[in-house]
């Protein structure tokens, strides 16, 4: 058959890194992405883009620790590149404290981020509230810079971009061989995901130059993640909410408890009030699936529904999904010369 073409719709971090697996797995094919918006108008660009994995209960441990294996590997190689500073990516030690001893003292990532250990006596007294903590270094994506990286790398390769928005994935039928949906919390509505739902997030971006260690509470609720050249601080998780709109109260709340972690975060300037609606449900959905009407038929890869861990293993989801996309190739490919005979 002639070449292959892809459309993914989605334009976040998932659907940018998916196309740019695809073209990377597959450079026969011709990939177009359809969204929207783009950056710096999604989900993604809100985010703070820590490498700190958020489990999902409905996905195995060794599925969810090979995808985070997979992305840290992924950002570790560039942010060992002369690519780091306009990807925003680099390394970030820190701390995740508690204030009681977690049941799980090693979580399952603890030996992909680099050094992890128990924190001493002598640094738990920087955090007199906590008695238990963990010292590691890990990554950070500062999240614009980096999407717009992506999105250059993947013109570069000739992957056509659209403005356009999808209502009914059906509707790509004729144009494209394969769709792949990386829409996010959008999923809700395109394909009428009833367990899928918004975990609204707001976060402060400050300019705070000398803090240069992360901090998060245990409970990741409160968080304190600098980036390259302001300092993310969270933040919520308010499951249902589809509002995008900044609350005052909230913002005074997240400054007050990231200030009770780092009191010299009182010095702060210039706050930004940013909010984003994670795309939430119990596990990630990445599978394929295949529409059909009157006979005609469409293969789908459905690829969202990452939650806080969007960054943490978008690129290990976008591998999986690249290789799903492969399998329906090689389908099309199979009933076409299966159809010449």
């Amino acid at each position: 058959m002639a070449a292959p073409k892809v459309a993914v719709v989605g334009a976040g971090v998932v659907g940018l890194s998916t196309a740019m697996c695809i073209v990377e797995t597959y450079p026969s094919c011709s990939v177009t992405i359809l969204s929207d918006q783009f950056s710096p108008n999604t989900t993604s660009d809100v985010a703070a883009g820590m490498l700190i994995p958020h489990t999902h209960p409905g996905t195995p441990i060794h599925v969810q620790k090979q995808w985070f294996k997979d992305t840290f590997a992924y950002l570790f190689a560039i942010s060992n590149s002369a690519e780091a500073s306009e990807a925003g990516i680099h390394l970030v030690s820190g701390w995740q404290v508690f204030k009681n001893t977690p049941k799980e003292e090693l979580p399952f990532w603890s030996d992909v981020v680099l050094g992890f250990r128990p924190m001493s006596k002598a640094e738990l007294q920087k955090f007199p509230q906590h008695r238990f903590g963990q010292a590691f270094t890990t990554l950070k994506c500062d999240c614009p810079p980096y999407l717009l990286w992506l999105e250059k790398r993947l013109k570069a390769t000739g992957v056509q971009m659209y403005t356009r928005k999808v209502a009914d994935l059906w509707d790509l039928h004729s144009e494209y061989n394969v769709v792949v949906n990386c829409a996010g919390i959008g999923a809700h509505q395109l394909v009428g995901d009833e367990k899928l739902f918004p975990v609204r997030g707001q976060v402060l971006r400050v300019h705070a130059p000398w803090v240069k260690n992360f901090i998060r509470d245990g409970d990741g609720l409160t968080y304190i993640y600098p980036g390259i050249h302001r300092v993310t601080l969270g933040g919520t998780r308010t499951e249902g909410s589809w509002s995008l709109s900044p609350d005052p109260g909230t913002t005074k709340d997240i400054f007050d408890r990231c200030c009770s972690l780092e009191p010299s975060l009182r010095g702060a300037e210039d706050v930004q009030v940013k909010v984003g609606l994670r795309p939430s449900r119990q596990c990630v959905r990445l599978q394929r699936e295949l529409l059909s009407q009157g006979g005609v038929k469409l293969p789908v890869v459905h690829n969202y529904g990452h939650g806080s861990g969007g960054f943490s293993m978008h690129r290990g989801t976008a591998k999986e999904a690249a290789r799903l996309v492969g399998e329906c190739i090689a389908a099309l490919e199979g009933s076409s010369s299966r159809a010449k005979l």
